[in-house]
């Protein structure tokens, strides 16, 4: 008899209860919706009867261990009591996170930041209590779109590496790949033969969708936009938690307010193939809008009503003729926004070449008596011995119209007065600010890219969008650039973002929570960390600041 047998029952108990409810920062159970996690169930699915016959196969001191795309373990299977502890005590259970951020170099993390086989044998191993096993691991992609699904690993002790491991592994994560492959044709067949009936029964708009899969009819066509996809997704997702159907309105990305009817598709046991929806006008006649939300600029893009604010501020300083002085965070968009409101024609100069051109000033004073707009960029970084020159200038009067960015926070001194000669500001919200406007600014910015323009999956939208972007649209760039790279090709899903930027979770905290999050983050900062300090500054009992930083999901360790 084997002697973990008694073992195996409580881990995959275990693991099925938390995967069905959860637990919120404060202790407190989360209902599991089943729709939201479609990806790791079309995975266990797959991998389960893989993962038993594996387990039979292998010698006592060995493991078997399936994980997330997040590094996340799904499941272990160990042979032998001892080994099972062994493997308890480096927390090499369901729940916990091998991703190379938290342990630096494993056989699961590894081979999610590699998508390739590895095997890393005792020293190997960055954390020391890794380092009397040796773990090999290999990538598990989804034979369709495929992206990175999860990771297969098998591990022993440092001594006991048989040649076999290996060629054993990537036989069973083929065969895994084999299992998706049935199974994902039939959650899309499921898909679509709702899909069928439902536009044969009614000249309504339908979608069929799940998390990362979508069609629809030639009315849906008309109505919806490809950031609508992860708007649909979230409402199926919130809606159904509890019920397999339901009806309500849904606003989508354009304004339109639709009556939208969604049905669960396929409630069997690997989980649900995803959701059909219906969406009429809510109401008689054409479907209604909201006062006023224009469609978003290609080149400006969002919707929110910040940066409505913004961009009639930004007409409105065009239209007057004077000096404009953009203000913002780096990262925010002053360029462009200078640009638009100096047009094609202006000539550019920057602020930090002032330290190593000599003639800097004098292009100035020239440009600023001819016919072109001139655009200085990045007052903030202008070197003291040119802010007196620049002053004068700017005091003088001159033809040209200038446009000016500055990042007001790194103003000071004699520099800070540079600002007086500008008769018309505007503030450019930072992008955590506006995280309703991150996917039309994806759309946006993957265009640009050149070549066929990927979309952003749901997840990743929804990961995207609780980052608080420190680095604004130029930090967004930077991160959809990567993950396109990783995706080859595919939609972007989460699992091709950064690591960094896929463990952002739940939905986005409203205006006002962002506001009051914003306000503890910075006390937090000029405290340098320390919570009695804060809790002073801001007036607040310190249980009241540990409770606001659990709700507004503020990480502790950024002070650590």
């Amino acid at each position: 008899m084997d002697p973990n047998a008694q073992l195996r029952p409580e881990i995959t108990t275990s693991w099925r209860r938390s995967r069905l409810s959860g637990v919120a920062p404060d202790g407190t159970d989360v209902p599991f919706s089943p729709l939201t996690e479609g990806a790791n169930r079309l995975l266990v699915t797959a991998a389960t009867p893989v993962i038993d016959w594996l387990a039979d196969q292998l010698p006592a001191g060995t493991a078997v261990i399936l994980a997330d795309p997040e590094a996340r373990i799904l499941d272990r299977r160990a042979s032998g009591n001892m080994y099972s502890r062994h493997l308890d005590e480096a927390l090499c259970v369901p729940g916990s996170s091998y991703s190379e951020e938290h342990i630096g170099t494993n056989g699961i993390g590894s081979v999610i930041e590699t998508s390739n086989p590895v095997i890393v044998t005792g020293s190997e191993h960055y954390r020391e209590n890794l380092q009397n096993f040796t773990c090999a691991g290999a990538p598990l992609h989804h034979p369709l779109r495929r992206n990175l699904t999860g990771v297969l690993s098998v591990s022993c002790n440092s001594l006991d590496r048989h040649g076999l491991m290996v060629p054993l592994l990537q036989s069973a994560a083929r065969e895994i790949k084999s299992r998706m492959y049935a199974e994902s044709s039939l959650r899309e067949r499921m898909l679509l033969e709702e899909f069928l009936g439902a536009s044969r029964r009614t000249s309504a708009a339908v979608v069929s969708l799940n998390e990362d899969f979508l069609i629809k009819n030639t009315a849906a066509a008309t109505l919806l936009d490809p950031t609508d996809h992860a708007l649909l997704w979230d409402w199926a997702t919130a809606s159904m938690a509890q019920r397999t159907e339901i009806r309500s309105e849904v606003t989508l990305r354009s304004g339109a307010v639709l009556q939208a009817w969604g049905r669960m598709v396929g409630e069997r046991p690997g989980g649900a193939a995803g959701v059909v929806v219906e969406l009429r006008a809510a109401g008689s006649g054409p479907p209604h809008r909201k006062p006023a939300p224009p469609s978003s600029d290609p080149e400006l893009p969002g919707r929110s009503a910040t940066w409505r604010r913004t961009l009639a501020d930004m007409e409105s300083a065009a239209r007057s003729g004077r000096d404009v002085l953009l203000t913002g965070e780096s990262g925010t968009g002053k360029t462009r926004l200078a640009t638009r409101i100096a047009g094609g024609n202006a000539v550019i100069f920057e602020a930090a070449l002032a330290a190593v051109e000599q003639d800097w000033a004098m292009q100035i004073r020239s440009k600023l008596d001819g016919p072109e707009p001139v655009i200085i960029r990045q007052l903030e970084v202008l070197p003291p011995t040119h802010v007196a020159l620049l002053a004068a200038l700017l005091g003088s009067p001159h033809t040209a119209r200038v446009v000016a960015t500055a990042n007001v926070a790194d103003l000071s001194g004699q520099a800070a007065r540079l600002l007086d000669h500008f008769g018309v500001r505007v503030e450019l919200p930072p992008l955590r600010q506006r995280p309703e406007d991150i996917p039309d600014i994806a759309t946006a910015l993957l265009r640009g890219d050149g070549g066929p323009s990927p979309r952003v999956q749901a997840a990743a939208l929804r990961a995207l969008g609780n980052h608080t972007w420190p680095g604004n649209i130029r930090e967004l760039g930077a991160v959809l650039a990567s993950a396109r790279l990783r995706a080859g090709g595919a939609d972007i899903g989460d699992s091709h973002l950064p690591a960094e930027y896929r463990r952002a979770a739940g939905n986005p905290l409203p205006s006002l929570q962002r506001s009051e999050r914003e306000t503890i983050v910075a006390a937090l900062d000029d405290c340098r960390g320390n919570k009695l300090a804060a809790a002073d500054l801001l007036g607040i009992a310190r249980s009241t600041l540990y409770r606001k930083m659990r709700s507004l999901r503020i990480d502790d360790q950024r002070w650590a």
